[in-house]
């Protein structure tokens, strides 16, 4: 008999109870994944927006809040002047309830700027001017809403045509409600006040010349700040808010599967003494019955992962239906999750049997064969 066949008999000797640990297992890996893989994908489709649209740089006051704080328009007048700026754009967003969307992302952008131009028409028009009181639908906004050309949608108090539904070949761009600048201003009443400048920088301009640009608008705007594109999701109070939910509450579940792994390793040493006893009188070292009840848990907690795994990636993709998920984010089920969160697994099966494997040590090859 192998070492490996006795490791797979100890975990089937109690068949009922291996499975309902390796369930608990599940459960909290399962919760990894899909809390995990909602706040990396959130972090990885506001990356990707940022990357589609050209942004090089953000400037945004988001002290106090998930979303940041409005702020004079006038603040991109004077960041068209400084030096290595080629473009720049003012956007009003917010997160609001649209009719049966619980949370809808709209978006107010200045006229003319770039940010209207990666969208593409898949039907309808584009608004004629910035005063037009109109919107266009980004097409999984559409789907959640369902709306079409001609149809209106209720934001805030008003009543707003649809004359286009558009492409933004992005996840966040395509789940968004977008309008001119002013009409937007107009109904939240926030006239003269945005929450984004977006900046493009010129060619060729190095990284001390972004710096350097950065604490120039840091000079003219104190209670703000211009982040770099790709440095403005490490940098969120809400992403890292997220992160911090979603990881908590992973590690909650674990706990739970932790003690639950270390309460079935444990009745299977109490249960195995005069099998362990044996091992010991015909040879076995102590530190070699430690390896088997470490593989034992190490084994169950594999098992345990690799089904979490399956479930969360399922509950995922469940999930990304839902009217709260979709167009707003991409979940992600990357390879670097997947294996994180079998490596958890794994870890939490080790714990879970580091004190059943120091008392299976501690037998005594006479005692366990009277047991």
């Amino acid at each position: 008999m192998t070492f490996f066949t006795i490791v797979v008999r100890g975990l089937l000797r109690r068949p009922v109870r291996t499975a309902l640990t390796l369930v608990g297992i599940s459960i909290g890996i399962a919760a990894v994944v899909a809390l995990v893989g909602m706040a990396w994908g959130y972090e990885k489709s506001i990356t990707k927006q940022l990357h589609v649209i050209g942004i090089d740089l953000v400037v945004s006051n988001m002290s106090g809040g998930i979303m940041p704080k409005v702020y004079d328009e006038s603040l991109k007048d004077k960041v068209a002047k400084l030096p290595n700026v080629a473009e720049v754009t003012s956007v009003l967003m917010q997160m609001l309830s649209i009719e049966d969307a619980p949370m809808m992302m709209v978006s107010g952008r200045e006229w003319g700027g770039f940010t209207w131009k990666q969208l593409k028409v898949i039907d309808g028009r584009m608004p004629r001017d910035a005063t037009e009181h109109a919107v266009v639908l980004g097409r999984l906004a559409a789907e959640v809403l369902k709306k079409k050309v001609g149809d209106t949608v209720e934001i805030e108090t008003k009543e707003l045509p649809v004359v286009g539904i558009v492409d933004g070949q992005a996840v966040v761009e395509n789940g968004a409600i977008i309008l001119a600048l002013p009409v937007f201003q107009e109904i939240t009443e926030n006239q003269g006040k945005v929450n984004f400048v977006d900046i493009r920088v010129t060619p060729n301009t190095t990284k001390d010349e972004i710096n350097v640009l950065c604490d120039r608008i840091k000079g003219i705007f104190p209670a703000g700040r211009a982040m770099i594109a790709r440095e403005v999701v490490g940098s969120s109070q809400g992403f890292r808010i997220a992160r911090a939910m979603s990881w908590s509450t992973s590690i909650l579940a674990i706990v739970v599967g932790i003690l639950g792994v270390a309460n079935t390793m444990l009745m299977t040493v109490f249960e195995r003494t005069h099998e362990i006893g044996i091992l010991l009188a015909v040879g076995w070292k102590r530190r070699r019955i430690v390896s088997m009840v470490l593989c034992e848990s190490a084994l169950l907690g594999l098992l345990g992962g690799v089904t979490g795994v399956a479930l969360g990636a399922v509950g995922l993709k469940v999930l990304e239906t839902t009217p709260f998920v979709h167009g707003l984010l991409e979940p992600d089920l990357s390879a670097e999750l997947l294996f994180v969160s079998v490596a958890i697994a794994v870890a939490v099966g080790i714990v879970s049997g580091l004190y059943p494997a120091w008392r299976s040590s501690r037998l005594g090859p006479s005692l366990a064969l009277h047991a």
